[in-house]
């Protein structure tokens, strides 16, 4: 429509021109002694029209032609720029696709092409993953030092990387040092850097770093819940085989955790073996008290008959008191007759291990009630129940 437009407009001009220059009869006298000129107004008007449009175009191919050599310098480093582009586009798209040796070899081609600072950081990085991943740790080196030299400020990039490659590598110790030049930057806060961190605390086996770094990630809802509490626990177990030796350090670190971590039932049946292994059972029976008043465990039940102390009574009191809400576990029933065979109390004793196989036979009430069976010379149903055992041990050996 607008050309149609524009194509009537120039009919018009055309049309009024050539009226206007029919029925104009003046003319213009140029007088230059001693010269004198006569030409017609319709000449004149064309004659400066043309010169008008000459003029034009001269000046044009003059700006064209000092600004040629800035054109082509624009053009050549554009091209550069689109090839170094179409350069990185490949490595990543390699990368992505696991041709780690074409993602190698197209992102250090595009390192060495005319690029930002950050297409540099980015494409050393991807050659660094590539080499990597084909196990050439030496050229993988070479492109994080290029990264540093060609973009010194892109160091989050860099160091995150280099890090989490060197935890791919089983070096922990290295993967901390680098990690700490965030923390000199004031990057600590960076969520990723925290989970690298925790990477390399574990594979380090620094069970407290780790627990504070697991308490940073919790707080920002980084991690997974379950992977959360299960990466807890085995900090804390690991915490309990460290102090194995010494009663008072292992109390001091039970004490030292928070009450909401002592409501996990593995953790405490990890502290009362600990102390009860130490010889520690008032410790143990503390500890097993506290968590089945909390939550109900069977493996904490059955721990509670394994270091009776000399106020075992209390003990057995204590467990009856639980058998009225658990009447049922076969654990609680096992430990109830331990502590009344430590009293003496065989009767009571041989029933409570005879109910415990009722509800759930195990290797472990067999073995309680042969032994016994054996404190009171009955030899014949200590024999039965050892091999009733026994039998029942190989069985779940075979099932494993």
């Amino acid at each position: 429509m607008k050309v149609a437009f524009w194509v009537l407009a120039l009919f018009f001009f055309a049309v009024a021109v050539t009226l206007g220059a029919r029925y104009n009869s003046g003319y213009v006298l140029v007088v230059s002694p001693p010269y004198r000129i006569e030409l017609s107004l319709n000449l004149l008007v064309a004659v400066l029209l043309a010169l008008l449009f000459i003029a034009y175009f001269v000046v044009r191919l003059a700006v064209i032609t000092i600004r040629l050599p800035t054109e082509v310098s624009d053009f050549r480093a554009r091209r550069r720029r689109e090839k170094a582009h179409a350069a990185m586009m490949d490595g990543l798209r390699a990368y992505f696709e696991g041709r780690y040796a074409k993602a190698e070899s197209a992102s250090a081609a595009a390192l060495e092409m005319d690029q930002s600072p950050e297409a540099a950081a980015i494409n050393a990085m991807i050659a660094a993953r590539s080499a990597h991943e084909l196990r050439r740790y030496s050229q993988r080196d070479e492109f994080i030092s290029k990264a540093e030299s060609s973009a010194p400020d892109e160091t989050t990039l860099r160091v995150m990387t280099h890090a989490e490659l060197l935890l791919d590598e089983r070096r922990p110790e290295e993967a901390l040092k680098i990690l700490g030049s965030l923390r000199m930057k004031g990057d600590r806060q960076h969520t990723a850097a925290l989970r690298l961190e925790l990477k390399a605390q574990q594979l380090g086996r620094n069970w407290v770093a780790v627990l504070d770094l697991l308490r940073q990630l919790e707080s920002r809802n980084a991690l997974d819940t379950n992977l959360i509490t299960q990466w807890r626990r085995y900090a804390y177990l690991e915490g309990f085989k460290s102090r194995t030796r010494d009663s008072q350090a292992l109390k001091e670190y039970w004490q030292n955790i928070s009450s909401s971590d002592k409501k996990d039932s593995k953790l405490a049946a990890a502290a009362a073996s600990a102390s009860a292994a130490l010889g520690d059972c008032p410790t143990a029976h503390q500890i097993i008290e506290q968590s089945l008043d909390n939550q109900w465990d069977s493996e904490l039940a059955e721990l509670y008959g394994e270091c009776p102390e000399g106020d075992a009574i209390r003990q057995i009191e204590r467990a009856e008191g639980w058998l009225k809400s658990h009447p049922n576990d076969a654990s609680l029933l096992l430990a109830l007759g331990k502590l009344c065979a430590h009293c003496g109390l065989w009767g009571k004793a041989q029933n409570y291990l005879e109910a415990s196989l009722s509800v759930e036979p195990s290797y472990t009430a067999h073995l309680a009630l042969a032994r016994l069976y054996e404190k009171i010379g009955r030899s014949e149903p200590a024999r039965h129940h050892y091999d009733e055992g026994l039998k029942l041990a190989l069985r779940r050996l075979e099932s494993d």
